[in-house]
């Protein structure tokens, strides 16, 4: 048996909804003559391992690591779209996060101010903002600090507690939040978004035929037009899916390229 898993915006309060949205779409792969399909997610594995799972069988990934850590071990299958203000299609921000005190209007007016990222891998929490200041920093430190807190929801604790200033989350994250976890955003505002990026994408391993990928999509759009699942659809903010390729993903490498040749130093 594969091992299947949605760690992407699998927060406690929205995990039932996750576990009924691969129930279905498990049924609708298994109706696309697909075999050997998970029963369950899996919550919770450290994603390196995770990902370089020989069993894996369907995941999601930052488009970060896609072409980057994990070009040529992982393929998009398909990348879902999100009823997010700062979404259009497929693609999506982040949302540049300070306390309501703040007195900055632009996140460029804050060089020497404390940032917080949830991880050195991730492009939401660290290459999105990277890529929007490197502009301005002329080959300098435009951060006094940069903290690594491991997921975006301490990020925003971070923020919250005075131990750091300014972070980029997730939108999808942020809106989850806003509406299952209000508490975690109270005394902070949004100053701003990133440029937007190819969305983080449900993928497979390269390895898997591509008439099984072409099924497994198959199923995947059939699950989002699913009525049964309209609920849990909702309860993840999923509008919509689209198909991009792996060759759209490459404009996020290309930001870190454009962010290294202003001489914007690495974060973390």
């Amino acid at each position: 048996m594969g091992v299947a898993s949605m760690p992407m915006y699998d927060l406690p309060e929205v995990r039932r909804a996750l576990d009924g949205l691969w129930e279905g779409l498990a049924r609708h792969m298994r109706r696309e003559g697909l075999g050997n399909i998970p029963r369950r997610l899996v919550h919770g594995r450290p994603l390196r391992r995770l990902w370089n799972d020989p069993e894996l069988w369907f995941s999601q990934c930052c488009g970060y690591d896609l072409v980057r850590g994990y070009a040529g071990t992982l393929i998009p299958i398909a990348t879902p779209q999100f009823g997010v203000p700062e979404c259009r299609g497929g693609d999506y921000a982040s949302v540049v996060v300070v306390r309501e005190e703040s007195e900055a209007d632009d996140v460029l007016e804050m060089r020497g101010a404390v940032c917080v990222i949830n991880g050195p891998e991730s492009h939401s929490g660290m290459n999105a903002l990277r890529t929007l200041i490197a502009p301005k920093t002329g080959g300098r430190r435009f951060f006094s600090l940069v903290k690594v807190s491991g997921t975006h929801a301490d990020s925003l604790a971070t923020i919250q507690r005075g131990a750091a200033d300014v972070a980029a989350i997730d939108c999808v994250t942020f809106a989850l939040l806003a509406r299952h976890r209000p508490a975690a955003l109270a005394g902070l505002r949004k100053l701003g978004r990133t440029y937007r990026a190819p969305g983080i994408p449900y993928v497979t391993r390269a390895t898997v035929p591509e008439e099984t990928v072409a099924r497994m999509r198959a199923a995947l759009f059939l699950a989002f037009d699913d009525p049964r699942l309209a609920g849990v659809r909702q309860a993840r903010l999923l509008d919509g899916l689209e198909v991009l390729a792996v060759s759209r993903y490459r404009r996020i490498a290309k930001a870190e390229r454009i962010a290294d040749r202003h001489g914007c130093p690495q974060f973390a």
